[in-house]
Parts: C-alpha cells; structure tokens; sequence
C-alpha cells in the first residue's frame, strides 16, 4: 500500500512537471511562430505595381495610328552627277543595305510619324533624301502620295506632307524630363513588318555616336534598348502614356539589325526642327559662336580646376553671340537656363531647341569663379 500511494504521488509530480514545461515551451515558441506567420502573409500580398512593367496597350492604341509607312521610290537622284552610285552616309552604321534591299536606284521603306491633322508628318532624313516619290500608307491601309517640304541633314530629319485632314496626332512629351529607367515604346515598320510595337527603357541621354557626318550636326540622341530595326527609322519613340518623345533614326549594330541599343531624336528638338521646316522650309539654327571641348578629368589637372564635367570653350567667333555677351575663352560651361550642362550633346541640344534671338542664361566656371552671363543666340556667324 505504501509502495502504491509512492507511484501514484510520483505521477502528480511527473504530470506538474510535464504540464509546466508544456506551458513554458509554448510561452517561449510564440515570437518565433508569430514572425513566422508575419513572414507568410507579407509573401502571400499583392506586390506592387512597380515591381512589374508598366501594361502599355493604352499607350499602343494611342501611338500606332500615328505612325505612317513611308516606302521611297529612288531615280535620278540616287545618281551623283558623273554618273556614280550616290553613297548613303548612314550605309556603315547599319550595314550596307539599311533598308533590307540591294543597293541602287530602286526603292526603300521606313516610317514616319503624322504631327498635325492636315497631313505633315516628320521622318528621317536618310529616309527621304535620295527619293523621287513617296508613298505613304496610313494605319488603316489608305494610301497617300507624299512630298517632300524640308529637310534638315545636320539632325537627319524631314517633313513630308500628305493630302488628307482629321488625322491622329500624338501628346508630345517633354523629352528634357524624360528619366533614364523609364520605360518607352518604338512604333514602326521594321522589315516591312507594318504597325509593329517594341518596349524597353531609357539607356542613356544626350548620346553623341557620331553617325551623322554633316559639318554643323547634332546629336544629342535618347538611347532605349527597345527593339528597332532597319525599317523603324523616322516612327514614334514614345512613353508609357502614349506620348511621343522621340523620333527612332539609328541602332549600333554591325550587321544591320538590331544589336542591343538604339537611338532617337528627342521631341523637343524634333518639335523645333520641324516646326521651322514647315514655317521656313529650313531648320532656322541659332549659334553660340563658340569652339568646345569636352571636360575630362585630363583637362581639369591641365586647368588645375577641380570640374570633371562641362564644356571647356576652346576659341569664340567674331561678332558671335558669345563673344558679344562676354563669354571668354577657357571659361567652363556647366548650365544652361539652370540646366546642368555635362557633355557637349547636352549643350547642343538646349541650344539647338532655341530659337534665333532668344535669351540663354548660361553658367560658366571662369579661374573658379561661378558666374551667370546672358547671352542672345544668333544665327551662325560666317568667317
């Protein structure tokens, strides 16, 4: 009996003992089990929109009406005049044959983009510029014959003008804005393939790839890793809301097609060219009146200023508008307007986009010393 009332007490004890380590396992597990159901509810919600691409059909149904195929017929002015092949300048940066056919006095295709109801649309320059006629299909398949109005070969691009009203146009975005990372769109018709839509981001801004060969160029292109291909060149580069900021006009490929990166003209450029071709018939270019390097910081220990970046003014022209507003040479270009100015792209293209007698406010970096000088733009200064 004693023997029994023993184990029966050594069972209460063992059961408190048991019941007790339960209770403190449990008390000591509950931060681990709920940071672990934390964990599972954070996995299971939505993630946000912007850890995924944009959806960019609005955006497509906007511009794809937009854009125009544009096949140029070439004759006697694919001739030089003693008789010889006329070279097309952007032949090696595309390849030998941009358009996806053989070389000669026959025909090409590429796009364009309408920029008013009454049918004037902008394109490239290498688009147009050898052709005799133009043919100019619509988004939906009405055929148009095009003329030319003007060209601008110094930033490759052209107006054409069809004979129809109550046309699509597009928002122009302001391509000043416009963020590296942000996503784009480039509209065209690559290899004949019409109404043809491809996506990706802003590379780089203000890229000079030295394709155009003109004295006075500018090249202050937006650089996409959007797909553009032979064909693309003169369509819409234009953003997530369907606004146009940009005119796709090269790829940096060695084959011909596309290889990684292309190139458009910015909108607000684009917007200034085209604007004055249709007024003028000519781009009416203003100057500064300068000769310009590039900062680097090779320049900067020769200068012995601590500035990496910016235009270095090399020389002024006479009677230009630098020299007129006190503009000196060895003076350092770091804004425009308040825009900083980091490379010579840059300053060309808020140059380029302004018009003759307008009013700069640019910054320079004269022995250290900041200082604001206004200057006038004039048209360009002959020697």
């Amino acid at each position: 009996m004693k023997n029994f009332l023993s184990f029966i007490f050594a069972g209460i004890i063992g059961g408190l003992i048991a019941f007790g380590g339960i209770q403190l396992t449990n008390h000591s597990d509950q931060p681990a089990s709920s940071g672990f159901a934390q964990q599972v509810n954070f996995k299971n919600q939505p993630s946000s929109a912007a850890a995924f691409p944009a959806n960019f059909t609005e955006a497509a149904k906007k511009a794809m009406p937009v854009v125009v195929h544009i096949k140029a017929t070439a004759g006697r002015k694919s001739v030089n005049n003693d008789g010889s092949q006329r070279r097309d300048p952007f032949g090696g940066f595309f390849g030998e044959d941009f358009f996806g056919r053989p070389r000669g006095p026959q025909m090409g295709s590429g796009s364009g983009v309408i920029i008013s109801p009454d049918g004037y649309i902008v394109t490239n320059n290498h688009v147009v510029s050898f052709a005799d006629e133009l043919e100019v299909t619509t988004y939906d398949n009405r055929v148009f014959k095009g003329r030319v109005i003007g060209t601008d070969p110094g930033t490759d691009l052209a107006v054409i003008k069809i004979e129809e009203n109550n046309l699509p146009t597009l928002q122009y975005a302001n391509s000043d804005q416009a963020q590296v990372g942000e996503w784009v769109l480039a509209v065209g018709n690559p290899f004949d393939l019409t109404s043809t839509v491809t996506a990706g981001i802003i590379s780089a801004k203000g890229r000079n790839i030295n394709i155009i060969q003109e004295r006075n160029r500018i090249e202050a292109f937006i650089q996409t890793d959007a797909a553009v291909n032979p064909g693309n060149s003169g369509g819409a580069l234009v953003d997530d809301k369907g606004r146009l900021l940009g005119i796709n006009t090269a790829i940096a490929t060695q084959t011909g097609s596309y290889a990684g990166y292309s190139f458009a003209i910015p909108v607000n450029m684009m917007n200034k060219i085209a604007n004055d071709i249709i007024k003028f018939g000519s781009y009416q270019r203003a100057y500064l009146g300068i000769s310009i390097n590039e900062m680097d910081a090779e320049l900067s220990d020769e200068l012995g200023v601590n500035i990496s970046q910016g235009v270095f003014v090399e020389g002024l022209a006479n009677g230009g508008a630098a020299e007129y507003a006190g503009i000196l040479p060895r003076d350092i270009i770091t804004a425009v307007n308040s825009r900083p100015i980091r490379t010579i792209p840059e300053l060309q293209e808020v140059v380029g986009t302004a018009k003759v007698g307008d009013v700069l406010n640019v910054t320079v970096n004269r022995k250290g010393k900041v200082q604001n000088i206004p200057v006038q733009l004039k048209a360009e200064t002959r020697q």
